[in-house]
């Protein structure tokens, strides 16, 4: 929680910075612009103030039952906010977000960090989640919806250490759960390392099921080696596997390693 604030700053000034031309430049998603990228983080301040805070109940979702079902009602809420947004000037959506920023940090920050979310973290496999993970899968959301915007602009600033590597670490819950359906003999380790300054490296180990970890001290049967400038759009499903395979190394067993580069830490 404590990165919440300092994100939100990062962002202000990013979009005190922009140009109009900037306002509408394409992200890498293509379908939306960085005008559309802003309205949807300010859609997600809304959205958790009103039902959080204030208890506000909006219209239900309808029949939820599968995650593809959940996927297609927030794609179409997503897409109804952001073409409501377009009557929506920069100036007016920038100060909406200097007033919810502050009001949605201070509303997450009263969770109780081992508390049952409210919404589970399903691209982790999970159908209940506590609410650490579910601040974790905010701060993705929020970081890579941000890194979009930069990304799309050319201007530099969260991608460091402090700020870009618990993204990934928290995007690396998704890694047993993509390995769910591959077979491998008890024992069996897989690494992936995430190359750059805010990299890292994680394993999976087979041991009925998958399991997460940082450290292992035996062979891995496969190391999938990402570049750091990549990673998080791969993962965020902007690019996929054969996008980025120029910024990828496989080592070992490729039919275990690759199946790393299908990973998606994002509801899409």
């Amino acid at each position: 929680m404590h990165l919440f604030p300092v994100l939100e700053e990062r962002l202000m000034e990013l979009l005190h910075s922009l140009t109009p031309a900037e306002w509408n430049k394409p992200i890498i998603a293509k379908l939306w612009t960085v005008k559309d990228v802003a309205a949807h983080l300010l859609d997600g301040n809304i959205r958790l103030l009103s039902a959080e805070r204030d208890k506000h109940t909006a219209d239900p979702p309808g029949n939820i039952f599968s995650n593809e079902d959940l996927v297609a009602y927030l794609n179409g809420i997503n897409a109804d906010w952001v073409r409501a947004m377009k009557r929506m000037s920069p100036q007016v959506l920038t100060q909406l977000m200097e007033i919810t920023g502050k009001q949605y940090n201070a509303q997450m920050a009263l969770k109780d960090p081992f508390g049952p979310a409210t919404y589970a973290v399903s691209w982790a496999g999970e159908t209940s989640s506590v609410n650490w993970f579910h601040i974790a899968r905010e701060y993705t959301e929020r970081w890579h919806h941000q890194q979009q915007i930069r990304d799309a602009v050319n201007k530099p600033g969260i991608m460091t250490k402090e700020l870009y590597y618990p993204v990934l670490d928290a995007f690396m819950m998704a890694l047993p759960y993509t390995y769910r359906d591959i077979k491998a003999k008890k024992g069996t380790v897989i690494k992936v390392s995430v190359t750059g300054e805010a990299g890292g490296i994680w394993f999976i180990t087979q041991n009925d099921n998958w399991v997460l970890s940082k450290e292992n001290d035996e062979p891995p049967a496969a190391h999938t080696i990402i570049s750091g400038d990549i990673a998080w759009k791969l993962f965020t499903k902007s690019w996929r596997k054969q996008d980025v395979m120029a910024h990828v190394s496989l080592e070992g067993d490729a039919t275990l390693g690759i199946p790393a580069l299908d990973m998606i830490s994002v509801m899409a």
